[in-house]
């Protein structure tokens, strides 16, 4: 998604943002309305049939989600454009760690020893990063720890299908959203181009890479799916290396390096699993 990102950074981060809500929020509803209009009724059903408090504790959990996803959207659109495309991909590899460490303290899942080890050494990676640029470590653990406690939510709430949930919460944002293009009274921007960038940040990199992980996720487990996506931020470091051109200091690279340990480490089960499987097979 950076090089989206970066074909409109003459804008505001905040109009990137505000525009690909509302752009995903008009194709998403228009997509269920056309195509999935019975698991909407479904889940207007299911939510109805609730008791007083689990409404309200639904009600409550897809409000929070919808502050955090707002935020990580808002800081990685920021970060690509005014920190560096390393920040933003920093962030995503270090957030399935975040997500175990608030998991942990939240949901009181347990870590064993191999992965707390994991994660004591993706902490001596965040370390050597700060080193460098102190800016970047911030915005990357910002991007992370948002999109970390969105999961959490997420995994909180469950039972209601999740483009649903999604297009509720994109609509949730969309409250803020409008206000605030009045408020800061920007023109509504003309260029073609403009607009062709924004519906491919909300399709492409929105709406379908969701449809995409709740596919996979019944057709493969989702601690595969899991390790699969540690692709993205892999991609993005390259792609700020290579595309973007973007210096990188040697103590990144073994900053990098490192983390990349500490994520085998923390999923060395899965990936053992995984690869006497495909052996065998």
């Amino acid at each position: 998604m950076a090089i989206p990102v970066r074909w409109v950074r003459e804008y505001s981060a905040e109009d990137i943002l505000y525009y690909r809500i509302l752009a995903a929020l008009t194709v998403l509803w228009l997509f269920i309305f056309l195509f999935r209009f019975k698991f909407l009724k479904r889940d207007i059903a299911v939510f109805k049939l609730l008791p007083s408090p689990r409404q309200t504790q639904t009600i409550g959990l897809t409000i929070s989600a919808s502050v955090l996803i707002f935020g990580n959207w808002f800081t990685y659109i920021y970060a690509v454009n005014h920190i560096s495309v390393q920040s933003a991909a920093f962030a995503y590899l270090i957030c399935p760690l975040i997500t175990a460490i608030a998991a942990f303290f939240i949901l009181k899942e347990q870590l064993g020893p191999l992965k707390r080890t994991a994660l004591g050494i993706a902490l001596i990676s965040a370390v050597t990063l700060a080193t460098g640029s102190l800016t970047d470590v911030l915005w990357s653990i910002s991007i992370a720890s948002l999109y970390a406690l969105y999961l959490i939510v997420q995994r909180a709430s469950q039972g209601f299908d999740k483009l649903n949930m999604l297009a509720v919460q994109l609509t949730l944002c969309s409250l803020f959203v409008i206000p605030k293009l009045f408020i800061n009274q920007h023109a509504v921007p003309k260029e073609p181009f403009f607009w062709f960038s924004i519906l491919t940040i909300a399709v492409i990199f929105t709406i379908i890479p969701l449809f995409f992980s709740m596919y996979a996720l019944t057709r493969i487990s989702s601690s595969t799916t899991g390790v699969l996506l540690y692709v993205n931020p892999l991609i993005a470091f390259t792609l700020a290396i290579t595309y973007f051109q973007e210096s990188v200091a040697p103590h990144k690279y073994l900053a990098y390096a490192i983390i990349l340990f500490a994520i085998v480490l923390f999923n060395w089960k899965t990936l053992k699993e995984f690869i006497t499987k495909v052996w065998q097979n």
